[in-house]
């Protein structure tokens, strides 16, 4: 590390308590490490994370916190080890910036499920400094934490695939869920919700978009070509289509009953929570055993999952729908993500931003 002479100031927007009200912060970057890229960012994506996290609403939160792990930017200086980066390359940044790379999950390559892992904000790296996102001018990360994003693909379109992409992206590898002709369900149309629907259609899947109403019915089907669409409460529909799907998505982030979606399971078939829900779920267990279905969960996706769903995404053309949003109308955003007033992703374009230091 250098010495703090050495080290840079950067300006973030930063909530300094749980109001979550985000403001100008000037801080310190460490020095470029052996194996970090300095990135200037361009755009970071807003998650539903966010809120809770500046909102101390996991209890948690430590202040002052510069949110936002959906970064796009451009490299601008490397350490002397650096191999995969060079100045100039456009890169991404997730979830993480740190694990402790020798326990299982770390040599299997899935970093995410490190108990050590350090998230990129809101956590302190191996330096003892907390970490900061991507609602800033600058960032340090070690390569390893770093993806670097396909010729082509525009920095705003970017953004959303670094945490809600490769969030449903990951759970179609892991459990061999990619070939064409598999039919899966989307249970909840929000920022992962629409992704889900993008990139399992784009594997060649037939999806069913399950709402609790028909107010996003136009949408998924005419919009982001979901193939039928399905209202929970429906009982003749639900009937009708019981037993016959390989796998649902669950995105719902709130309380809800598991026994509709599992009695949509066709055999073996798969129900995968991504909705993070801090209240414990219910479901009766005959409809586990009738059909050997499976509940199960994933977290966000490793490096390597990252890499290879931007690749995915860039040959097979999927794009996010977002509204790009100046960092200055922040905190509007954020009351309108709380409110589901979005879609489908706010992206924050920071480069445009022109942050100024606080007065």
């Amino acid at each position: 590390m250098g010495s703090l002479k050495e080290e840079r100031k950067t300006i973030g927007w930063a909530a300094r308590d749980p109001s979550g009200v985000l403001s100008p912060y000037t801080y310190t970057l460490r020095n470029t490490g052996a194996e970090d890229v300095l990135i200037k960012v361009i755009c970071c994506g807003v998650c539903h994370t966010d809120i809770h996290q500046i909102k101390n609403d996991l209890g948690m939160s430590n202040y002052p916190m510069v949110p936002g792990h959906e970064v796009v930017g451009e490299v601008v200086e490397v350490g002397p080890e650096v191999t995969k980066f060079k100045v100039g390359d456009c890169v991404g940044v997730g979830c993480l910036v740190g694990s402790c790379d020798n326990c299982r999950p770390c040599n299997a390559e899935v970093e995410q499920y490190c108990n050590k892992k350090i998230w990129s904000y809101n956590d302190v790296y191996t330096d003892g400094k907390p970490t900061q996102g991507g609602f800033a001018a600058s960032m340090v990360v070690h390569q390893k934490f770093v993806v670097k994003i396909p010729e082509g693909m525009s920095p705003e379109q970017v953004a959303p695939l670094l945490c809600a992409g490769v969030t449903v992206f990951s759970p179609l590898n892991h459990f061999g869920l990619t070939g064409s002709g598999l039919k899966g369900g989307i249970l909840g149309l929000g920022g992962v919700g629409h992704m889900g629907v993008l990139i399992a259609k784009a594997m060649g899947h037939h999806i069913t978009v399950i709402s609790s109403s028909d107010k996003k019915k136009e949408e998924a089907i005419d919009v982001l070509g979901a193939d039928d669409y399905l209202i929970s409460s429906d009982i003749n529909r639900m009937q009708e289509l019981a037993d016959s799907f390989d796998y649902i998505i669950d995105t719902v982030p709130v309380h809800h009953p598991l026994e509709p979606s599992l009695s949509l399971l066709k055999l073996d078939g798969k129900l995968i929570i991504l909705g993070v829900i801090n209240v414990p779920l219910q479901f009766v267990s005959p409809l586990l055993m009738l059909g050997r279905k499976m509940i199960t969960g994933t977290f966000i996706g490793s490096m390597k999952e990252t890499q290879e769903m931007l690749e995915f995404c860039n040959e097979k053309g999927v794009r996010s729908t977002i509204e790009v949003v100046k960092m200055d109308y922040v905190n509007t955003a954020m009351e309108r993500l709380e409110k589901n007033d979005v879609r489908y992703r706010f992206v924050v374009d920071v480069a445009g931003s022109n942050l100024q230091e606080e007065e």
